[in-house]
């Protein structure tokens, strides 16, 4: 079997990179999206209803057939909005997994779907380190134990040099995060905390290194500088559910699992108040909960509810169920949903996909996996896409190109992607083989 180094770990959808739309038209195949053209325009006009702030209100559902691309469009419509638009996944039964009550679990889903990216002005400390002497001293508890008990740094800038002497507490920092001479620093002037922030040009680079190389600063040692913070009404949440700070929600501390909601009261206001004097702004995201028709009657009132708040998330569900009782109920509706709640929903249907659109995406999904196919390889996943489902055909990829390599070869062939078919069965078959060894199974 030939050797190499292990490949990146590939997502299902990290090829998407949006809708696909030009000039409002979906185009056959674009980034990353192949056919579903209608689906793809409707979802385009729901991101211009989101960015012209008329989504208030509303959700959308995504229903069809499985394997259509449902979870795709929702992940294309977050990527639309933009790289930073916060995409929170899950679905309807971990509502119900979890070892929280329902709604708590889809409140601080919501509230993970918003982000709120914080602007802080601090005064800091910044250069290169030239000079660190740490002065050691005897523990208070064991004194045959040295502790740093203060020290002086000596920090450059492409203006200036400047000597600081440093608490006990700063010097365990550096230490702690191997700052050594020709690493870049910043010390918070307020806190005292430091941050490593990489190994200066020019300063003992190294042939191999794990280091990040950055420029030797400009201006003066002592100076103002800007941070930007972006966090998620959850994160404001179990921060102030434990009184702590920004700092100590970024670098450790004990979770909360419930959050009261006098404390999301006062987080609510406190960013409102960020937003409005011009510290902080709002990055309204994208929920999106799978399998939908799990959710029962109590959650489609919450959902309902939830949807007319000033602080929540574009929520789109996904259903590939047609008419089935809602749970919680013995009332058969269409995706086993309320009436009334199907009445708020702007709802997108997918189709099932055409040869020629398999074809497109097992290419898409074969270089994004790094799988070279021959012409005899792609015609067979084709087939089985059409004949089973696309995500079977796409699930033979990587095995297929394992049995290659173990052949000697890079290319996939024909009898590659047979083989994996026969040691990796489709639903259909496991289901025909159920059939046929029923007796002998154990019920």
């Amino acid at each position: 079997m030939s050797e190499g180094r292990l490949p990146a770990r590939v997502g299902v959808h990290s090829h998407i990179r949006g809708l696909g739309v030009k000039d409002g038209e979906p185009l056959p195949v674009a980034d990353g999206l192949v056919g579903q053209e209608e689906a793809r325009r409707a979802a385009w006009v729901v991101v211009q209803l989101i960015r012209s702030g008329r989504m208030a209100g509303r959700a959308v559902l995504l229903a069809g057939p499985p394997g259509t691309g449902k979870t795709a469009l929702a992940v294309a419509i977050a990527r639309e909005l933009g790289e930073e638009t916060p995409f929170m996944s899950l679905t309807a039964s971990e509502v119900y997994s979890a070892e929280l009550k329902k709604t708590e679990v889809l409140m601080q889903a919501m509230r993970k779907a918003i982000g709120v990216r914080i602007r802080e002005q601090r005064w800091v400390y910044e250069g290169v380190v030239e000079k660190l002497d740490v002065k050691f001293g005897r523990h208070p508890l064991n004194p045959w134990q040295q502790v740093p008990v203060g020290g002086t740094v000596k920090l450059k800038t492409r203006k200036e040099e400047r000597t600081l002497r440093v608490d006990a507490n700063v010097v365990a920092q550096m230490l702690q995060r191997g700052v050594e001479e020709g690493d870049v620093i910043w010390i918070d002037e307020e806190t005292g905390r430091v941050v490593r922030v990489g190994r200066a040009r020019g300063y003992g680079d190294y042939d191999v290194g794990a280091t990040d190389l950055v420029d030797v600063p400009e201006g003066p040692v002592y100076k103002e500088k800007e941070f930007v913070y972006t966090l998620t009404l959850h994160d404001l949440d179990a921060m102030h559910s434990r009184s702590e700070s920004i700092f100590t929600l970024l670098f450790g501390g004990a979770p909360q699992r419930e959050i009261p909601p006098d404390v999301r009261a006062r987080v609510d206001k406190l960013v409102k108040e960020w937003v409005e004097s011009g510290r902080a702004e709002l990055l309204p995201g994208v929920l999106f909960i799978d399998d939908a028709h799990m959710l029962d009657i109590e959650v489609f009132s919450f959902l309902s509810r939830a949807m007319e708040s000033d602080l929540a998330p574009i929520i789109i569900l996904a259903t590939n169920r047609g008419f089935t009782k809602i749970r919680g109920t013995d009332v058969e509706a269409p995706h086993g949903m309320p009436l009334d709640l199907l009445d708020r929903l702007l709802i997108i249907k997918t189709r099932l996909y055409k040869p020629e659109e398999i074809r497109e995406i097992i290419k898409i999904r074969a270089r994004e996996e790094g799988v070279r196919l021959g012409d005899d390889a792609l015609e067979k996943l084709v087939e089985i896409g059409s004949s089973h489902s696309l995500r079977y055909a796409a699930q033979l990829l990587t095995p297929a190109m394992i049995l290659a390599r173990e052949k000697g070869r890079e290319e996939v062939s024909g009898e590659d992607v047979e083989e994996a078919a026969r040691l990796f069965i489709s639903t259909r078959e496991s289901a025909k083989y159920l059939q046929e060894y029923e007796e002998k199974m154990l019920r």
